[in-house]
């Protein structure tokens, strides 16, 4: 197999994503720097890559792939090492669930409650969104708890691709006032140990922060 080039910045939590698991994996590549919050997905180098504008986008072995639902699968698949698919239907069923939360509700009420403190853009802090994105966060950690019932993840009882994709959120509020009020849900404070202790977690940790 040729290399792996993964296109984009630290700080984006999509990106984190493939990060830890090309982390788990022990896997080597080439990190190619487009930093979102410079607007450098929208410049022409990187609309070749991805024509809508985002990251990350990875190359591998002659194939372009976007789109971290696609990669990250494809990624557990070929490369050598533990697998972050679980090896049961309904386990991979609740995986996909939790994937599924995130990109649908996940990340837009959790970024929403991050943006306000960490990125509050050139128009300034919104409240009304800061306030909805707690309610929305608290909702959908809610359902990502009651989801991992009594397992010691997402999934089970081995980190998922599920797990992955919580996690750099998850990070991102931890850095804001309101994480308390965020994390204050059933069951979170022990995936949340369990999740700072991955050696994975901590080495891909964004040089912003």
């Amino acid at each position: 197999m040729t290399g792996i080039v993964l296109y984009g910045f630290d700080g984006s939590t999509y990106v984190r994503t493939i990060r830890m698991l090309l982390a788990e994996k022990g896997a080597r590549y080439e990190q190619v720097p487009v930093n979102v919050l410079k607007g450098e997905p929208r410049q022409p180098e990187h609309l070749a890559r991805n024509p809508f504008g985002k990251v990350p986008v990875l190359d591998h072995d002659g194939v372009r792939l976007i789109e971290t639902g696609a990669i990250a699968p494809y990624l557990d698949e070929v490369l050598p090492g533990p697998s972050f698919t679980p090896d049961n239907s309904k386990d991979r069923a609740r995986m996909r669930m939790a994937m599924g939360i995130v990109e649908s509700y996940g990340y837009s009420a959790l970024i929403a409650v991050a943006a306000y403190h960490l990125f509050p853009g050139a128009d300034g802090p919104n409240e009304e969104k800061r306030k909805n994105g707690i309610v929305n966060s608290r909702l959908v950690l809610q359902e990502l708890m009651k989801l991992r019932g009594g397992s010691a993840f997402i999934a089970g009882e081995r980190p998922s691709l599920g797990d992955f994709y919580l996690a750099p959120l998850c990070f991102l509020v931890s850095l804001t006032p309101d994480a308390n009020e965020v994390f204050a849900v059933d069951g979170f404070a022990g995936w949340w140990e369990q999740i700072q202790a991955m050696q994975s977690y901590q080495a891909t940790t964004p040089q912003f922060a």
